[in-house]
Order: structure tokens, then sequence, then C-alpha cells
């Protein structure tokens, strides 16, 4: 989060920041808070001299045989306000801290400024998305029909919007995930494996916390979280470290599976893989210098469209407008797949910069060759997500006769060209 120091110098900075990304901060309560503290700073001093002072006074009557008991009772009286004054700062320190904690992350200047999504820019589009001559099945459809997808059994083994693949359907996806992190690792991204359960600590420095808690699957009794996505577990590898510069950049790539409770409504738009509690994906986190971390973002969109490219999936690059973007980030693109049977553009990966909004709030710094350390940028974005790639396979590699034909590139791993049932 932001130091104090900077947002009392920053605050129509930072309230400009919060009215773009629609986020509400208490502007008020900080402002009323922020005098208490001042004041009460002011007078904690103040009285922190006098009793020096007083103490002094004493000490030198005693030396000369007199003991002032006034002097020693207002010392005392003294030594009482000075505590139950910094036991009332501390309070207000606690309630300022947790109006700082809701501030969201500054939009670059290269944002565009929006109201709604429809402010989102298309930057660049990849691939021809061609018209079939025979009525495409919907995923969900043709997923059931072969055998390959069963949202039913997950519905009855834990409850809507957990599927079942079985067959070919979950060799696919475990194709999938070997492919990519194969990919990013050749690409230098190291891969990791990381747990999927984190504590309250590395959900608050992502900035999942407290901004997004009730989307977050908790654990009560150990006040853990099942992770949204591997980026935090990953960014918080460096949490409370010094990086020697030498070090930076760091690339790292994981595969996780994600858990979000999604909390809002679902009806038609989100049937069948279009939304769900449980998804697996893989996740690309960097860790660079300020100086690089625009120059690094591009590359990592690039990153996950090569994924994409080699699937022979049509994708669009969007560049998100401040009434779209995440709570922590600075700048985002979002990369959306052509799903053919249903005719709609998916969100499979997001790449972002947040500058040092998560290294602020995990305390990850770097140490420069002149000894000076400074904070990190971090990076991440998915590379990528599988239930909507999933989807865009099921119905852009559908056939005349309902098989799936699988991607040149996912062959080697699955040994079949096509899914013809489970």
């Amino acid at each position: 989060m932001f130091p104090i120091k900077f947002v009392r110098e920053n605050i129509e900075y930072l309230k400009k920041a919060g009215s773009l990304k629609k986020i509400n901060v208490d502007w008020e309560k900080f402002e009323i808070l922020e005098k208490q503290r001042r004041a009460l700073i002011q007078g904690i001093e103040k009285d922190r001299q006098k009793h020096k002072e007083t103490n002094d006074e004493f000490l030198e009557n005693k030396k000369k045989g007199i003991n002032n008991q006034k002097l020693l009772d207002y010392a005392k009286s003294l030594s009482s306000g000075i505590k139950t004054g910094e036991k009332t700062l501390s309070d207000i320190e606690k309630q300022i801290d947790a109006i700082i904690e809701t501030i969201p992350n500054i939009p670059h200047s290269s944002v565009p400024v929006g109201e709604t999504t429809n402010d989102n820019v298309i930057i660049r589009t990849w691939g021809e998305i061609k018209e079939k001559e025979f009525n495409i099945l919907p995923h969900y459809e043709i997923g059931k029909k072969l055998g390959v997808l069963e949202m039913e059994k997950g519905a009855k083994i834990t409850g809507s919007f957990f599927p079942v693949f079985a067959g070919n359907g979950a060799k696919l996806i475990r194709a999938l995930i070997n492919f990519m992190l194969d990919i990013h690792s050749k690409n230098g991204f190291k891969e990791v494996w990381v747990p999927a359960i984190v504590n309250r600590k590395s959900m608050f420095g992502t900035g999942q916390l407290p901004h997004l808690e009730d989307d977050m699957y908790k654990i009560k009794d150990d006040d853990y979280f099942l992770i949204p996505t591997a980026e935090v577990p990953v960014t918080n590898f460096y949490r409370e470290d010094i990086i020697p510069e030498d070090n930076l950049p760091q690339y790292f790539c994981a595969y996780t599976p994600c858990f979000r409770r999604e909390a809002g409504a679902y009806g038609k738009e989100t049937r069948g893989l279009i939304r769900l509690h449980q998804f697996d994906k893989v996740e690309l986190v960097k860790f660079v210098q300020p100086e690089n971390s625009y120059d690094e973002l591009e590359s990592l969109v690039k990153e996950a469209e090569i994924i994409l490219q080699l699937l022979n999936i049509p994708y669009r690059v969007v560049l998100l407008s401040t009434a779209d973007m995440s709570f922590s980030s600075s700048k985002c693109y979002d990369i959306e797949v052509w799903a053919q049977g249903i005719k709609k553009w998916l969100e499979v990966s997001s790449c972002s910069n947040f500058e040092a909004f998560q290294a602020r709030r995990a305390e990850i710094r770097y140490k420069k060759k002149d000894g000076k350390t400074d904070f990190v940028h971090t990076l991440n974005g998915s590379g990528i997500a599988l239930p909507r790639v999933l989807v865009a396979i099921y119905e852009n590699y559908q056939t005349e006769k309902g098989t799936i034909k699988i991607p040149d590139v996912l062959i080697p791993y699955m040994g079949i060209d096509e899914i013809n049932g489970g």
C-alpha cells in the first residue's frame, strides 16, 4: 500500500485514481483521522518534552536534598497521559491504514480513461475467423455428446460450475498444461510448483485483500485462502526480501488449480465453462527493474500470444480502460479468443504491470549497484487459462462429423489427432 506521507502529499491525485477505477475510498474519514493523528503527535511530543523537563527538575532538586512530591506527581500524570495518547494514536493509525489499504493503484498515463468496458481499446487481432458450413454445437453440448465434459457430475459431486472432464477431455487438459509449460520454459521462464493454499499476508501482498475477500475461498480455522491464481504464491517468493540487482529480471511460470467464488449472477451467458469456481491455469510472473517494466509488459503479452498462435486460435489483444482495470494494476492487456460455437470473444489472459504497488505491500526490494534499495516492479499474466481455451478448441476445431480435431502442436502430447469419444 502507499506510505502515509505519499498519500498526504498526493491526495488529490489518488482521489482521481480511485474515481477512474470506480473504487470507493472513504477520503472524508481519512482526512478527519489524519488531522486527529497529527494533533495527537504534536500533543504527545509536547508532553514528552514537559515530562523530560519535569523529571530533570525533580532530579536536580533531589541532588540538593529536596524531595518535591508535586513535581513527581506531575511527572507521573504526564507519563500516564502520554501512554493514553500513544494508545489512542495507535488506534487512529490502524484506522488510517485500513483506509489506505483500499486505495487502488494509479493507472498509467497511457491507459484510456473510460466509464464502461465499451471504452476498452482493441490493439490488434490475429488469425482468421472462418464460418463453417455446418452447425457448430456449443462446447457444453459437443463435450457431453463425446463424453469428455460432464457438468452434471461436477454439480452432483460439489455444486454448479465445478466440471468433470473424462477420458480424452482430461487428457487434453494435461496436454495443454504440459505444452504451455514446455513453451514458457524454453523461452526463459523458470518453472515452479507452488502451494495452492496461502496465508492472509500473501493475499494482501498481491492486492486480493481486503478488496476481493468476498470472492475468495477461505479456510476459516487457519485463516488461509485457496489461491485465485499462481500470481499470489509466486509473487510472494520474495516477500520481505531484498534481491541483488544482478539477479534481475527474474521470470517464473507455474501451473496451479485456481479457485474463485465469483460472487454474482449466473445465467445463460455463463453456461458451461465460461465461468467456473475451480479451473486450471499456467501463470507467468516477472520481477524487474522499474525502468524496464513497460517493455517487460509488452514482451509478457507476446509470450502469452505465442501459445494461441501455436494452437492456431483466433484472438485479439485489448487494452483495458480505467473502468475495467483491476485494483492493483497500473496497465493491463486482456487477450480474448474467438469461440465459434457461442459466437463470443472470451478472455483467456490478463497481462498486468503493477509497478511497485505489490512490491510495497509485500516489501519486495532490490539492491542497486550503488548500494541503495528500491522497490522492484512486478508483472504477471496468464500463459494461459484453460477453461475458455478449451471452449475455443471444442468449438473452433469441431468437425462436420461431430468430432474435435486436436491442434497440431498437441498431437505429440495426446497421441491422437482427434477426439471422437471419451
